[in-house]
């Protein structure tokens, strides 16, 4: 069956994708077909190379830099919710999942060569309705993350100044840094700034832990945190919590993206491991030391948890990996629709000055846009758990199990050799169906109740953040 649907999809891809006639071609003018054809092969070939330099090793430093961010500072409210246990299972159990379904989405990716973004994959399974479902809830998506980064840098320019300004002032300036760091196109170049992502998280995280333990030390009463749920734990309640775990392991919905830039694609199951890996240490750890040390009381984002001076050094420590890790998914979203507007011109490389213009045109629409959704839902967790409900389900989970059923598998699904893999994926589309209902309504009604008893602000207000 996926012979099949290979078969079928190959001549799908090759109508839409560029040749290199229809480049040399797009603009030709009588009398200057030689030389515009030459720059124009010249160009495309730089801007292919261009795109192209991405190893195994700058792979996982841009999956890191896109995924080890908001992610870890919501895990120990969730832990708060859940408990200890039933945290931590979910923590180390829906990380291996997601380096599972992870694999899977590589190994589309190595079949299906031309499949540059997780809409294309739509496409081979549905056909253009596919391509145009997952296509708008990828966009959706990314643009929900960089709106929750931008929401993000409003809450730590806020706790740093002591709500010095209008928090509207402070998500302004917070959209216009995203803005500025997502106007380089290449992952590649992204990747250099990873290093200072990463260890910008590690160390607000580790000032963090290190803040809380001291305090309850200095306290020297014992925390009130439980290996067991909250006793009034809700349907909603415990919904929010397991979507901000989904939420932490959401980086398969880049991964087409990022691959595509590979040179040696094979190489990337080294990356999802060592991401993967790391991914389950930092959150499991994070989320269990910092609600033990604060216990019940913890916060979300968990930075506001330090103190009210340590926060401040944490926040102004985090500042660079909330910026870096929120602009790469608006330069993904970007990528993914500016290469789809000019997908068979020049201007999609991005190297003249029409490839330029258009780019950060479309940059700053998707800002605005993500600043709206901030300013519109100005409350974290919720921010993170709709998203995560809505979307995260089904890159992480029910997409790649369809995936595996119908792109890679090999024979009858309950064949001897491919039983244990058809029992896991199915298991894996369940949990994302799972997540996609009971997710949507809890964020839905947490929502409601938030406004109603007036737990939160209102929208586009100068109010700040409780």
């Amino acid at each position: 069956m996926a012979d099949k649907i290979a078969d079928k999809n190959e001549k799908t891809f090759d109508s839409d994708s560029p040749s290199a006639q229809d480049l040399g071609s797009s603009t030709e003018v009588v009398g200057q077909v030689r030389d515009i054809s030459g720059f124009e092969e010249q160009k495309a070939a730089l801007g292919s190379a261009h795109f192209h330099r991405l190893g195994w090793k700058r792979l996982t430093v841009v999956l890191i830099v896109e995924a080890i961010a908001l992610g870890s500072l919501s895990m120990p409210a969730a832990f708060a919710t859940l408990g200890m246990v039933a945290g931590t299972i979910l923590s180390v159990g829906l990380g291996f999942l997601a380096i599972y379904t992870s694999y899977v989405v590589g190994q589309v990716k190595l079949k299906f060569p031309e499949v540059q973004h997780y809409a294309d994959a739509g496409r081979l399974i549905m056909g253009k309705f596919g391509y145009e479902l997952i296509g708008a809830m990828f966009v959706l998506q990314l643009v929900f993350l960089v709106g929750s980064h931008c929401l993000t840098g409003t809450i730590a320019f806020l706790n740093i100044t002591n709500n010095g300004t209008c928090s509207l002032v402070f998500g302004v300036v917070s959209a216009i840094i995203l803005l500025l760091l997502a106007i380089p196109p290449s992952f590649a170049e992204v990747a250099i700034l990873g290093y200072i992502d990463f260890v910008s998280i590690m160390a607000a995280i580790f000032i963090t832990i290190i803040a809380t333990g001291v305090q309850r030390t200095d306290i020297g009463v014992s925390s009130d945190w439980s290996a067991w749920p909250q006793e009034d734990i809700t349907f909603t309640k415990a919904f929010i919590a397991i979507t901000n775990i989904v939420f932490a392991y959401s980086f398969a919905i880049c991964q087409f993206s990022f691959m595509d830039e590979m040179h040696t694609p094979k190489h990337f199951v080294k990356s999802i491991w060592a991401l993967g890996l790391i991914e389950i240490v930092i959150y499991t750890l994070t989320g269990a030391l910092i609600y033990c040390f604060v216990g019940q009381g913890v916060k979300s984002p968990s930075l506001l948890s330090a103190g009210p001076m340590v926060s401040k050094i944490a926040f102004g420590i985090a500042l660079p990996v909330i910026f870096i890790s929120g602009s790469i998914n608006g330069t993904v979203v970007g990528r993914y629709i500016h290469g789809r507007i000019y997908r068979n011109s020049l201007t999609r490389f991005i190297n003249t000055t029409k490839g330029w213009v258009t780019w950060i045109a479309l940059i700053t629409a998707i800002t605005i846009i993500a600043w709206i959704i901030a300013e519109a839902i100005p409350f974290f967790s919720d921010l993170l758990a709709i998203s995560s409900a809505l979307f995260v389900s089904g890159f992480t989970f029910y997409f790649p199990a369809i995936f595996w059923f119908m792109l890679i598998r090999q024979g009858k699904w309950n064949s001897k050799e491919n039983l244990a893999k058809s029992v896991l994926n199915g298991l894996v589309f369940i949990i994302g169906m799972i997540v996609l209902v009971g997710g949507t309504y809890a964020s839905i009604v947490d929502i409601m109740d938030g406004y109603t008893q007036g737990k939160v602000r209102g929208a586009f207000t100068c109010a700040p953040f409780e």
